[in-house]
């Protein structure tokens, strides 16, 4: 059954990818601080994008007040079409196809990061974080303006040779910010009811779809990554989410990935009706209409094959991180996989310098070995 996860897969009418394994977005901060993709970076993901189907990469944010972590991949000037090229030509040696992950933070955003410009999101309504600004509400204008700033930088990922664009719209993020009713208590046409909260997504879709035509680019993908709960109150239930995924798959989205902590999660909410597996309500909802992304704690074959029950792709992220060739050992049905990382690993692995600080520095992140048995994951 393992060998199902390295059979071909048809992800729309135009594109194939060579088997159904995704590396998952990680937040790596390892950009220049202008956004530009650095050497170290472009090693990290060259080294992990062999024996893949698809490669998303960490969140490029699409305007710089919108960059919510530090040292991000910047799409948001044409002076990162360059680099961005490099890093596509990286993942796509060896047939991986190459997803570039554009986000904005929203309220979410902090000042440090975006060059001292205010916060802003649909409502003037603080994140639950210690560290929240508060930001400020969307006028019409920037709300405009913000969906062309999508567009524009799907744009430079066509420019730059990706072969889609995963809009990040789980995670709390400015897109997510929109749909949920915590974070959106506007009462125009932007907000106000389920409906007019799904708009800002279907407009950003559209409009990104409008600049695939005029790039005369049809094979390029449009997914959406979602968080199907949030634990805020008010705050989105997976019935909610049921909806929206509805609306996504009218809109032609070309695919959905769950924003989930295991492939098998249950509901945040302790009721008597509790779902006990999230991400497998979804994919029977969805019923094949469009391909959906199963995520969370994937470390080894039986995994990735639980996984597969509930979506038709398997996104793998911190396994790649610890093991570059884990997919080559599912693949060989290896029996020693790493769990987790040795401290004189670092060039091995292609691990940039500030992630390697973040993996050193955040105890439980990363199971790190510093020579006594290796740890596992809970």
């Amino acid at each position: 059954m393992t060998n199902e996860l390295f059979t071909p897969f048809q992800i729309n009418h135009k594109t194939k990818l060579q088997n159904r394994l995704v590396m998952a977005p990680m937040t790596i901060n390892s950009s220049l601080e202008d956004g530009t993709v650095s050497d170290q970076e472009i090693d990290y993901y060259q080294a992990r994008s062999s024996h893949l189907g698809m490669v998303i990469t960490s969140g490029a944010y699409i305007s710089p007040e919108g960059q919510a972590f530090a040292n991000g991949i910047s799409a948001a000037r044409d002076s990162n079409i360059p680099s961005l090229h490099r890093l596509a030509s990286a993942i796509k040696k060896e047939g991986a196809k190459a997803i570039l992950q554009i986000y904005h933070g929203g309220r979410m955003a902090r000042t440090n990061y975006n060059e001292n410009q205010a916060i802003l999101a649909p409502s003037p309504v603080k994140a639950n974080r210690p560290w929240a600004h508060q930001p400020k509400a969307l006028k019409e204008e920037d709300i405009e303006d913000l969906i062309t700033n999508f567009g524009q930088a799907s744009r430079r990922a066509m420019q730059a040779g990706f072969d889609g664009v995963e809009l990040h719209g789980a995670n709390t993020y400015l897109l997510q910010q929109f749909f949920s009713p915590h974070s959106n208590q506007r009462t125009d046409d932007w907000g106000n009811s389920l409906e007019n909260r799904f708009e800002f997504s279907t407009r950003v879709i559209k409009e990104v779809q409008k600049t695939v035509q005029d790039m005369d680019k049809e094979d390029f993908l449009i997914g959406y990554r979602l968080s199907p709960e949030e634990v805020e109150a008010p705050g989105i239930r997976i019935e909610d989410s049921l909806r929206f995924i509805d609306h996504l798959i009218s809109a032609k989205i070309d695919y959905v990935h769950l924003s989930v902590r295991h492939y098998q999660q249950a509901s945040f909410f302790v009721e008597d009706n509790q779902i006990e597996d999230l991400p497998q309500l979804i994919y029977q909802h969805i019923a094949g209409r469009v391909p959906l992304i199963n995520v969370g704690k994937v470390r080894d074959g039986q995994d990735a094959q639980l996984a597969l029950k509930s979506g038709d792709l398997v996104a793998v992220g911190r396994q790649l991180l610890i093991d570059p060739n884990w997919p080559q050992k599912i693949q060989d049905d290896q029996a020693h996989i790493a769990q987790a990382i040795h401290l004189n690993d670092q060039d091995k692995l292609a691990i940039p310098d500030p992630l390697w600080q973040m993996i050193t520095d955040q105890s439980g992140w990363i199971p790190v070995d510093k020579g006594e048995e290796s740890k596992k994951w809970n």
